[in-house]
């Protein structure tokens, strides 16, 4: 999602703001959602089993993108809501799990009852300064329900870091901090549960892997990710491309393709 800091906006710029963020996720949805998203599977599935959803869970996905989680919790058998910025992206959620149900919208601006889910989840989707959307999630959660989210891990486990280095390397200064923030560490992420009121109750690690079969695919599924957006629109989207071949090739393997390792960051957390 786009760096917003409520605090600092008009309701008129907020709103551009998300519905930006929603262009920029959703300008290559199909790349995004079958060539980048499943990276997230480990993740997915160890948060589910920490907070036991399945059968008779009623599940929220906040920035739900093209709803890879929350079909992963309607296998579980649980009740599934998602919310995102981007159409696109939530068409293809809907694609994915017709008994869902998704909308596009604002995390800042949950449209959902109080305490109407048991269990809510973000994954890489809140980060430092979104504490208003950490808020509405505890509005929109249970007093008995569970929250869990993941951000990533240290830099030096992040095997995507040269990604985000040319990305800040080639977007516009007013793009780089957000860019920056999306590194935000466990710790920030754990005293804003707590700002929010909510205890945290269990954290960790997680591994996850980007695998492609070729430096074309990689490259392809690197420019679809939203924080590349500002760098395309910087340079073009074949001058960046060239840019992520430069970053992929040396990652290649003739035999196994493209594979990179990062860390996961994870927590969940209880209202308090």
């Amino acid at each position: 999602m786009a760096d917003i800091t409520v605090a600092e906006t008009s309701d008129t710029e907020h709103r551009r703001d998300w519905r930006e963020a929603g262009r920029g996720w959703g300008a290559r949805a199909k790349e995004w959602a079958y060539l980048f998203e499943p990276y997230a599977r480990p993740a997915n599935d160890l948060i589910f089993r920490e907070l036991g959803v399945g059968l008779g869970t009623h599940y929220l996905d906040v920035a739900c993108g093209s709803g890879l989680a929350a079909n992963s919790a309607a296998r579980r058998r649980a009740s599934v809501s998602g919310l995102d910025a981007s159409a696109a992206l939530v068409d293809i959620a809907r694609a994915r799990t017709p008994e869902g149900e998704f909308t596009v919208g604002d995390m800042f601006a949950l449209p959902y009852d109080d305490g109407a889910f048991d269990v809510v989840t973000t994954f890489n989707g809140i980060w430092s300064g979104c504490d208003g959307a950490l808020r509405e999630v505890r509005r929109v959660v249970t007093e008995r329900g569970r929250v869990g989210l993941t951000c990533w891990g240290p830099f030096d486990r992040m095997g995507l870091l040269p990604f985000f280095l040319a990305i800040i390397e080639h977007s516009p200064a007013s793009h780089q901090a957000a860019t920056v923030e999306i590194g935000g560490t466990g710790d920030v992420i754990a005293d804003m549960l707590r700002a929010a009121a909510f205890e945290p109750d269990g954290s960790g690690t997680v591994e996850v892997i980007n695998e492609w079969p070729d430096v074309d695919t990689a490259v392809r599924a690197l420019a679809a990710a939203g924080p590349a957006i500002p760098a395309i629109e910087s340079i073009g989207y074949d001058a960046f491309c060239d840019v992520l071949r430069d970053v992929v090739a040396p990652l290649h393997d003739l035999h196994l393709g493209v594979r990179i390792s990062s860390e996961l960051a994870w927590f969940t957390a209880r209202p308090c």
